[in-house]
């Protein structure tokens, strides 16, 4: 694809995150699985809800923009996911587990909130009011994810790994 244009960005940048969404929703239903803690899992469950309007927003804006959302791979995406997967693999105290799990998903979320910030300021300067409004909904809902996360470690997973069980 040529990037001759901020319209040939914008639908790029649209690619980019339809393959990154389309990648989390294979990867969050086994970082629930790998959760200790309730509430973390749950917080991975509610997004994996979450995640699907994603991909079903950025399939209405890429309508709006007569693009299709398909035909590229996010390749950071597939290395955040990857360093993910060894956090699930690897051995050890449930607690720094989780805290290490909480950790790569916001890895994932920051990435999310940049790839997003950008595409709506892309859409906002070319005018497509309506995109840009859709992408700013995901952008602070992918916010308010990043704030759960933040809150669960605070509150009490990253206390609990402080002094993990010894076996």
């Amino acid at each position: 694809m040529e990037m001759n244009t901020l319209h040939d960005l914008l639908v790029s940048e649209l690619k980019d995150l339809y393959s990154a969404e389309h990648q989390i929703l294979k990867a969050l239903p086994k970082m629930a699985k790998a959760a200790s803690s309730e509430e973390l899992r749950a917080a991975f469950e509610d997004h994996l809800a979450e995640t699907q309007t994603h991909v079903e927003r950025l399939e209405t804006v890429c309508k709006g923009l007569d693009a299709s959302p398909k035909g590229k791979k996010c390749v950071a995406m597939e290395g955040l996911i990857e360093e993910g997967a060894e956090v699930i693999a690897a051995k050890g105290d449930p607690a720094v587990k989780d805290a290490a799990l909480i950790a790569a998903a916001q890895r994932v979320e920051h990435y999310e909130m940049a790839g997003y910030g950008c595409v709506r300021t892309f859409a906002r300067t070319l005018g497509y009011t309506a995109e840009a409004a859709l992408l700013q909904q995901t952008l602070d809902e992918e916010g308010d994810t990043d704030k759960r996360l933040t809150d669960l470690a605070e509150s009490g997973i990253n206390v609990d790994a402080k002094e993990p069980e010894l076996a």
